[in-house]
């Protein structure tokens, strides 16, 4: 085994002073400037209630879709018959040629999108959650 050698303090003191000063030769102004502006985006432009917005927002789609997958779309079907909302389809015949319109899914959608905009609003209203948006002067 090599025997290590035994630095003296002064040897100590003069290699930490070497690093500060190496350490001093980096700029760090600029990334502070960037940081500093990224945290003033931040809190202008309100990105973290966004960022609240669109989980809250998320979990109400799920939970939208499993109302309507468990209580509207079973309601639709009583209605409409077996295949449901899917089974409402158009067929165009021109000629030899055919084409197959599938407006049952059309509406499927936008029962959907009525039953989220729906629960959106009257979760808004509910919690009163438009009185806390900052007044547009």
């Amino acid at each position: 085994m090599a025997k290590e050698k035994q630095l003296t303090k002064e040897e100590v003191l003069k290699q930490v002073e070497a690093a500060k000063e190496q350490l001093d030769k980096i700029p760090t102004g600029r990334v502070k400037r960037h940081l500093g502006g990224f945290m003033e985006f931040v809190r202008k432009q309100g990105v973290v209630g966004l960022a609240v917005g669109l989980a809250i927002g998320t979990q109400a789609a799920e939970l939208v879709k499993n109302i309507v997958s468990s209580v509207i779309t079973p309601v639709v079907d009583l209605l409409v018959g077996k295949e449901g909302l899917s089974g409402l389809t158009y067929t165009v015949n021109v000629s030899d040629r055919t084409s197959t319109f599938n407006f049952g899914l059309l509406i499927d959608s936008s029962i959907k999108f009525l039953a989220v905009a729906l629960v959106i609003y009257f979760v808004i209203m509910g919690l009163k959650l438009d009185k806390l948006d900052k007044k547009k002067d």
